[in-house]
């Protein structure tokens, strides 16, 4: 999945959790969930399984230990869908 498809996906999945809409507003491959998005780790674990119900894919905690910043999380999900 490319990024003009996968990037507008993770918006809706990272939006209720956002404790910093402005960092949202210019949300890119660069973007920290904890730094930027002052997303706390619970609501982390919240969007990681609401990731793994958009793409009906199955994480596993070295996964979830990568995805950090919104390129991470593209690359494991591209990743997880090819196989």
């Amino acid at each position: 999945m490319n990024k003009e498809e996968l990037i507008p996906k993770l918006k809706t999945i990272i939006a209720p959790y956002v404790q910093d809409e402005e960092a949202f507003k210019n949300l890119s491959e660069d973007t920290d969930f904890v730094k930027d998005l002052k997303i706390n780790s619970a609501n982390l674990v919240d969007i990681i399984l609401d990731i793994e119900d958009e793409f009906d894919i199955r994480l596993e905690n070295e996964d979830m230990e990568k995805m950090l910043d919104v390129k991470s999380a593209m690359q494991i999900i591209n990743i997880k869908l090819d196989n």
